[in-house]
C-alpha cells in the first residue's frame, strides 16, 4: 500500500511539473507574429546597402523584440510625407527639409530620431579642376539631378556658406548621371551623395576633390518621422520604433561586415555588384551616422535648414522649429 501511494505521489508531482512547464512562459520567449504591431516604413529610394541598419533591425529581430513587424516600402519621399501626415502611415524615413516643407503646408509631421548626423550631400570635382574650396565654385558649371530635393538644397546651402548664390554658378540638371558626366568632362563639378558617387569615381581611378555640406554647416538629414496624432495617442509605439531602429544603426556601426552580408538578403544584385565599392559605400555611410548619442537632433541644424529654405523662397510661413522635432523619446 505504501509503495502504491508513493508511486501515485510521484506521478502527481510529475504531472503538476509538466503543467507548470507548459503554462509558464520562458524568459527567451519572443512575441508571436499575431501579437506584433504591423508597421510599414517607406524609405523614398530603391533597396540599397545604405539602408543596412533597417535590414539588420529586421534580420536580427530587433523590431520583433520591440513588438513590431516592419515592412519596408520603397516609394517617393513627397508622397510619404503626406501619407504620414494624414495618418495613413505612422512612420517614414524623411529628410529634415521635407519636414519643414510639410509643416509649412500645415502637415503635422514630427521628426523623432536623427539617423544621419551629417547632411549627406557634397560637391565633387576632378583634382585637375583645382576646386579645393566652395569659393572656387564661382563661375563653374555644376551638374546635379535637378533643381529639387536634398541635392539642390545642399548645393545652395554650401554656396551660401561661402557668400555665393545660385546666380554665381551655372546649375545644370543632368539627372542621376553624375559619375558619367564628370568622367566625360561635361561639368566642372557635380552634386553627389558623399557616400556614393565619390567612391565610384575613385574606383575608376579618378583623383577627386570632395567638398561636403556637413563641413560647411549643420543641416538636418534623414531621420525617423511620425505625426502628431501617433505621438500623442501612442507614444509607446513611437518609443519602440525609435529604440529598435537605433539598435540596428548601432549594430551596423559595430559590425559592418555582418551588416553587409545581411544586406545581401534584401538588396537584389548586391551579391553580384562590385563588392569593394559597395562595402566602401557602407563604410562611408556609417561615418555619417556616428554620434555621441544616436538619434539626437541638433536644434541649430533645424534653424540653419529653415534659414536656407526661406532664402530659397520655399517656405511661406514663419515656422517654430521646435514643433518640427523632439529628442524626448530617445532611449
Amino acid at each position: 500500500m505504501k509503495k502504491t501511494i508513493l508511486i501515485l505521489i510521484i506521478l502527481l508531482l510529475a504531472f503538476t511539473a509538466g503543467c507548470a512547464a507548459k503554462n509558464t512562459p520562458s524568459a527567451t520567449d519572443s512575441p508571436t507574429a499575431a501579437s506584433l504591431t504591423k508597421v510599414t516604413l517607406p524609405l523614398g529610394y530603391i533597396p540599397n546597402v545604405q539602408f543596412a541598419p533597417l535590414y539588420v533591425a529586421i534580420d536580427k529581430g530587433f523590431y520583433q523584440e520591440a513588438g513590431l513587424s516592419v515592412d519596408l516600402d520603397y516609394s517617393m519621399e513627397n508622397d510619404n510625407a503626406v501619407l504620414v501626415a494624414n495618418d495613413t502611415l505612422q512612420f517614414a524615413i524623411l529628410s529634415g527639409e521635407q519636414v519643414l516643407l510639410g509643416r509649412d503646408k500645415q502637415l503635422p509631421l514630427v521628426y523623432v530620431a536623427a539617423w544621419y548626423q551629417q547632411y549627406p550631400v557634397g560637391i565633387v570635382s576632378k583634382a585637375s579642376a583645382n576646386i579645393t574650396s566652395i569659393a572656387d565654385l564661382k563661375g563653374k558649371k555644376i551638374g546635379l539631378p535637378g533643381l529639387y530635393g536634398a541635392n539642390y538644397i545642399g548645393a545652395i546651402a554650401m554656396l551660401d556658406s561661402a557668400g555665393l548664390s545660385e546666380s554665381d554658378v551655372i546649375l545644370d540638371s543632368i539627372g542621376y548621371n553624375q559619375v558619367e558626366v564628370l568622367m566625360a568632362d561635361r561639368e566642372d563639378a557635380v552634386v553627389v551623395y558623399v557616400a556614393n558617387e565619390p567612391v565610384q569615381l575613385e574606383a575608376q581611378g579618378e583623383t577627386i576633390n570632395l567638398l561636403k555640406a556637413s563641413d560647411a554647416l549643420d543641416l538636418v538629414a534623414n531621420g525617423l518621422v511620425t505625426n502628431e496624432k501617433t505621438l500623442s495617442e501612442n507614444p509607446e509605439l513611437v518609443k519602440a520604433m525609435i529604440a529598435a531602429t537605433l539598435k540596428g544603426i548601432q549594430y551596423t556601426i559595430d559590425n559592418p561586415d555582418e551588416a553587409y552580408e545581411i544586406s545581401k538578403k534584401y538588396v537584389e544584385n548586391l551579391a553580384s555588384a562590385d563588392q569593394a565599392v559597395q562595402k566602401q559605400v557602407l563604410l562611408h555611410s556609417i561615418e555619417q551616422w556616428k554620434a555621441t548619442q544616436l538619434g539626437y537632433s541638433k536644434p541649430d541644424a533645424w534653424t540653419n535648414m529653415q534659414r536656407i529654405l526661406t532664402k530659397m523662397n520655399l517656405l511661406s510661413n514663419d515656422i517654430e522649429v521646435s514643433t518640427c522635432f523632439t529628442n524626448e523619446l530617445l532611449p
